[in-house]
């Protein structure tokens, strides 16, 4: 075998996979959406209605953290609206919490783009 033909055989083509690249580089994304995860799990958010009369305190990952109610609105003749400023408290923190959760964790589930497709990957 000429040492022209041995080059040859062990020549990497232009479009083969640096599988050890491609393996640090998942391993750099896993780290950052850990990272990104465990940052979400102690970010707050607030989310309130009528006016700041409920304010609901929540992490970002979803767990409630407090409720706060204007003693004003409490009226024992109209629960209803009491209820319904709660639930109104409660989806605009689930909606805050949602958008924090794009912020951190979009720009990394986005990069595994066309990667993540075929693989079924969360996110993807």
């Amino acid at each position: 075998m000429s040492h022209a033909t041995d080059e040859l055989e062990h020549a990497v083509n232009p479009g083969d996979l640096d599988l050890q690249a491609l393996m640090q580089q998942a391993q750099q994304m896993q780290q950052q959406l850990m990272s990104a995860q465990a940052e979400l799990a102690t970010a707050e958010v607030i989310g309130q209605a009528g006016n700041g009369l409920v304010h609901v305190r929540m992490t970002a990952a979803g767990q409630v953290q407090s409720v706060k109610i204007d003693p004003t609105v409490v009226d024992p003749e109209d629960v209803e609206t009491l209820q319904d400023l709660v639930v109104g408290a409660l989806h605009d923190a689930a909606r805050a919490a949602q958008e924090l959760q794009a912020e951190k964790m979009g720009p990394l589930t986005s990069g595994l783009g066309g990667m993540g497709g075929g693989l079924g990957l969360p996110g993807a």
